[in-house]
């Protein structure tokens, strides 16, 4: 075998005053061990060598996996903090027109949708109510409305509170002159007590991925439940 050139002074006395500094860089330590592995030939299994590949490996995956719950950690604490938002600015307005003007102003910058709108069921044939003309946020439809809304494009129906989509267009009953551009939407279905017909809140989307079955769906069913107790005490 060959001898290898001398180490220089400097690197080596570097080395022996530093050791840590070398088992701590991982190039330096694949090299070290590429090195051996070339040392003892072709015909020498380093089984030692093998399980620290696998470590190694293994460690990879742990770190990606680490990052990706700490990704979701701050992506959920970021909705929490967005949903508190919108809360408080629900219980802010003192009456329903201001109510329905905070709806048509704020909210929906808060919950970071392109489109926001309140559909009430009502028996009434006369919808240019008052309440109406504050905004484009109100919209009241007939009894029915709301069940077959928040079913539509599902097997069988549903009859969740929450209900997330994708759509190739939004509906202009819904969503007016924005309907082409929205892309994916949530529907919150609110129930307004005994005796009241439903009512639904939904969001609606430009990016198609904002809004899908697969998400949680637990902060929205939080918000429609603050939502539900904020419109009863207008209602009442």
């Amino acid at each position: 075998m060959s001898s290898s050139a001398p180490l220089d002074d400097a690197l080596r006395a570097a080395i022996l005053e530093k050791p840590d500094a070398v088992l701590e860089d991982p190039n330096l330590m694949n090299a070290l061990v590429s090195a051996n592995e070339r040392a003892m030939g072709t015909n020498i299994v380093d089984l030692r060598g093998i399980a620290m590949e696998r470590l190694e490996a293994r460690l990879d995956r742990l770190e990606d996996t680490h990052r990706s719950v700490i990704a979701a950690a701050y992506e959920n604490l970021a909705g929490t903090n967005q949903i508190h938002r919108a809360i408080l600015r629900l219980l802010d307005p003192e009456d329903f027109p201001g109510f329905l003007a905070s709806l048509n102003q704020d909210m929906a910058e808060i919950l970071r949708v392109d489109a926001l709108a309140l559909v009430l069921e009502t028996r009434q044939e006369d919808g240019n109510s008052a309440a109406e003309r504050i905004g484009d946020v109100l919209k009241p439809v007939a009894p029915g409305f709301v069940a077959d809304y928040a079913a539509a494009g599902s097997r069988g129906g549903t009859d969740r509170q929450i209900s997330l989509r994708q759509v190739q267009n939004g509906s202009a009953r819904i969503y007016g002159t924005k309907a082409e551009w929205i892309r994916s939407e949530a529907c919150l279905v609110l129930d307004f007590g005994p005796g009241r017909l439903p009512g639904m809140l939904v969001l609606g989307a430009e990016d198609p991925h904002q809004f899908s079955p697969q998400q949680g769906t637990d902060l929205l069913a939080f918000f429609a439940s603050v939502f539900e107790r904020t419109m009863r005490r207008w209602l009442a």
